[in-house]
């Protein structure tokens, strides 16, 4: 307790020093944290945002993840009503469900004949309540509201499709897209005019504008099967290239096109979790059923991160950034205290001199000069981490907004430092640490000072 006392006595002595030593670890807890807190927030929403459109796991037919993507119909699930209702009635799943819904993935060509134009397409048929509920999963409590699939309370043969789908189809201006330029007429090759009544049957059989579509996919005997679907919506995904290919219709469409009159089959089943925290045991329980009950069925499961591999490489580029950061900091603070001590133990070396005199160990000196640089981190971590808090409160409560990757719609600035113990803590240990390496080396100089040498300066 003397220790402690004599130490804080001497900060505040030489208080001008202290405070700008203490202005840089101000400076450096406050940044480690304001950035780490806007990493940890782009990493939790992003993993939000993939949990809700694709769950926490996937069960899908063996290979399908590898091969399956342009042959639905040879890699689907049969049976899966009986598969859904075993997850749902799991003793060990269903307490961490939040829905078990499955899904159909086709490929096609989608086309508007009125106008005279198609593309390939990329189709999903989903069960429109179970998405809903997958739109609703917000474990981090994120200000925002969960939006409602557009192809609620619409019939069987509904359609939503990507921005880009409904520029190629010229699909604009009857679903009323904005900032959807219309394509620039080609210009015809040169020749003599058709002749006049081919002309006036062609004006006269020419169809309104409607948003109808046809889609054509083969079926699993790979025969081509067409459904004519209503568009109720267009939709910007946040991806160019899924803007130009996506159409979201009913499952049972879907199947119908894929499958025609054969029984209905399915790509995939997801499962939500109420936690991500979960999925280690929910993968072990789906391991155990697949060897067990399951494993004739040809089942493997993906989670999240694997089925959207963006996921990783965006938050592991947050890491080695936040990482970097912290290491040059960690460096600032390290010199700084470093240079702190040092010129005190050059301003200070007739008090070392006199106190080694009246019997102070050298091993008193060191404990003196290390409990200064611990102290000084000590204060600095705590005012660092109540500046933190509160800048953080300021941006969290200031309405601003941005786009984060994926996403289509601003949300709210958010930075997420409350709540962060492990990173709060780290940071303020990972302070206290540097602050004490970077004051030892001063102070074992100034213990070894030679008593009489040191007394001369007086």
């Amino acid at each position: 307790m003397n220790m402690l006392t004599l130490a804080l006595r001497n900060l505040l002595r030489n208080y001008r020093r202290s405070l700008a030593t203490l202005l840089a670890m101000l400076v450096g807890v406050v940044s480690v944290l304001l950035f780490g807190g806007y990493s940890q927030n782009i990493h939790l929403g992003l993993q939000t945002g993939f949990v809700q459109s694709s769950g926490h796991l996937q069960i899908q037919h063996k290979d399908y993840f590898l091969y399956g993507n342009g042959n639905p119909a040879a890699y689907g699930i049969a049976d899966y009503p009986a598969l859904v209702l075993a997850l749902k009635n799991d003793p060990v799943l269903a307490p961490m469900l939040t829905i078990v819904t499955p899904t159909l993935s086709l490929g096609g060509i989608a086309g508007n004949f009125a106008a005279g134009v198609s593309r390939t397409v990329f189709g999903r048929g989903v069960v429109v309540e179970d998405q809903n509920v997958l739109r609703r999963w917000n474990d981090y409590a994120f200000p925002v509201k969960p939006k409602i699939s557009a192809l609620t309370g619409t019939s069987p043969d509904s359609a939503v499709i990507g921005t880009g789908v409904a520029r190629v189809l010229a699909l604009c201006g009857v679903l009323k897209v904005k900032n959807c330029p219309q394509a620039t007429s080609i210009e015809a090759s040169t020749g003599p005019d058709a002749p006049a009544d081919v002309l006036a049957l062609s004006g006269a059989t020419a169809a309104p504008a409607t948003g109808r579509i046809e889609m054509l996919a083969a079926n699993s005997h790979g025969a081509p099967n067409v459904a004519a679907l209503n568009v109720v919506k267009a939709e910007s995904t946040g991806v160019k290239e899924l803007d130009d290919m996506f159409v979201a219709l009913h499952l049972s469409q879907a199947q119908r096109l894929v499958y025609g009159a054969a029984a209905p089959q399915v790509t995939a089943i997801v499962l939500q979790l109420k936690h991500t925290s979960q999925m280690p045991a929910a993968k072990a329980r789906l391991a155990q059923l697949m060897a067990g009950p399951l494993k004739n069925q040809q089942l493997e499961v993906h989670d999240f991160a694997t089925l959207n591999p963006q996921y990783e490489q965006i938050t592991g580029m947050l890491s080695a950034i936040f990482g970097f950061i912290s290491l040059l900091i960690g460096s600032i603070v390290l010199f700084t205290v470093g240079n702190t001590m040092s010129m005190a133990v050059v301003e200070r070396t007739v008090e070392i001199g006199t106190l080694r005199a009246i019997g102070l160990r050298q091993s008193g000196i060191r404990r003196l000069f290390v409990c200064e640089g611990t102290l000084l981190g000590v204060i600095g971590a705590v005012i660092g981490l109540i500046s933190a808090l509160s800048i953080a409160w300021i941006v969290n409560h200031s309405g601003l907004t941005w786009t984060p990757p994926g996403n289509v719609d601003p949300i709210p600035l958010t930075v997420r430092v409350w709540g962060e113990s492990q990173m709060m803590l780290s940071t303020g240990l990972g302070l206290m640490g540097v602050a004490l390496l970077s004051s030892w080396w001063p102070a074992r100089r100034a213990a070894k000072l030679n008593i009489v040498e040191a007394l001369r300066h007086a």
